[in-house]
């Protein structure tokens, strides 16, 4: 959950490796905005503006739960799990924005990430030709992801509530993201939601389309 209000711009894989991950603690479900709003308001939260994010499109892959990949603002965003926190918490690095028309390379690359094997027998592809790609292939689901997201921080600890919606389903969501550990533990713990399972919107999509 980077800075949701910087521009969206394209970046090169060498660019998007120095990026330093935060770990995500990030649960879905229903009555979860409730029993954030009941315990976020300590005297040391932060409110960030809300904001309607513009509609994304998610490719998801029976073959892998390591590589979120999606489309936003006509950039086509790769991050891949390369790790957990010994307290469970995922971290997943940021692989890269990729400016659509894309290459043949750069394209098989993203279908490398999704473990996805496809004939590419064209120099460049346009955004609606892969999504239609990807739509006809059986190893692949397209998933359209509208979110309303409400963020905010304690001590530091990225937050946020939200509304999402996957292919028009409604579900709540909420999350903690930091390098420090320790301190999202306790926030988790604070806002109620310790006790709910990790999931990230991977393996929540994929449920919505009956993947998982």
């Amino acid at each position: 959950m980077n800075d949701v209000f910087a521009k969206n711009r394209a970046t090169t894989a060498e660019e998007a490796a120095k990026i330093v991950p935060r770990a995500e603690f990030r649960v879905f479900g229903q009555g979860v905005i409730d029993t954030v709003r009941a315990h976020m308001y300590n005297g040391r939260t932060v409110l960030q503006a809300a904001r309607r994010m513009p509609a994304e499109t998610y490719f998801l892959s029976v073959n892998t739960n390591e590589a979120n990949v999606k489309v936003r603002d006509g950039l086509l965003d790769i991050k891949t799990k390369v790790g957990e926190t010994p307290e469970g918490y995922e971290i997943f690095q940021p692989r890269g924005k990729f400016q659509f028309p894309v290459s043949r390379a750069d394209l098989a690359t993203i279908l490398g990430h999704l473990k996805a094997d496809m004939k590419l027998d064209k120099d460049s592809y346009a955004i609606g030709e892969f999504i239609e790609m990807a739509r006809a292939h059986p190893a692949l689901r397209v998933v359209t992801v509208e979110k309303m997201r409400y963020g905010f921080t304690i001590d530091g600890i990225i937050c946020e509530y939200a509304q999402v919606w996957l292919n028009g389903a409604l579900i709540e969501t909420a999350c903690a993201e930091s390098e420090n550990y320790a301190g999202m533990k306790q926030v988790i713990e604070e806002l109620g939601l310790s006790e709910l399972p990790n999931t990230n919107y991977l393996r929540a999509a994929k449920r919505v389309v009956g993947l998982a």
